[in-house]
């Protein structure tokens, strides 16, 4: 007799949810440790129960090691996630630049603090790197669809090449 297929959904009994949630996650646990044995590779899993309890289990390295790698590789985007939370904080570019130009204007000029500078410097500098992010990002996009143009470009050059060979080939064969 083979196991029914269960329906994913939120189990209702808290008792039979616990069971689950230990049964799973000693096989999510063991499953990642049979990864790492089989393809000798580094593996951390972290869990939180619903209580909030924090359950992890590394193997390969220590998962300090292991967190730390992939900071390192995703750097960029961590920090493209922090501009992002930066930016929801602050005024939009064109509401931002407007403050600027009406609080360093002549009559103001005088009436402006050192903090509210450092705030307008911080946030311009939060807009300049969102803009920039974006700028690479779409820079990055533009690669791309170009590089698949030309992929698509060197296919049909070849093909465009076969028929001109067998053109020629069978234009030699009828002359002879």
């Amino acid at each position: 007799m083979g196991r029914r297929k269960i329906e994913i959904k939120r189990i209702e009994n808290k008792s039979s949810r616990q069971v689950t949630f230990s049964k799973r996650r000693n096989g999510l646990i063991d499953k990642a440790r049979q990864l790492s044995i089989l393809c000798e590779s580094s593996v951390a899993v972290v869990v939180v129960s619903a209580s909030g309890k924090l359950y992890d289990s590394s193997s390969g390295d220590d998962i300090s090691k292991i967190i730390d790698r992939y900071e390192i590789q995703h750097a960029d985007e961590l920090r493209a996630l922090d501009l992002e939370e930066k930016i929801q904080n602050y005024l939009p570019h064109k509401e931002l630049l407007e403050t600027v130009q009406s609080k360093l204007e002549e009559p103001n000029v005088d009436n402006v603090s050192v903090d509210s500078l450092i705030s307008l410097e911080e946030q311009l500098e939060t807009a300049l790197s969102v803009s920039r992010a974006r700028k690479a990002e779409l820079m990055m996009e533009y690669i791309e669809s170009l590089k698949e143009k030309e992929k698509l470009l060197r296919e049909e050059n070849q093909v465009l090449a076969s028929q001109v060979t067998m053109t020629t080939i069978s234009s030699a064969l009828e002359a002879n």
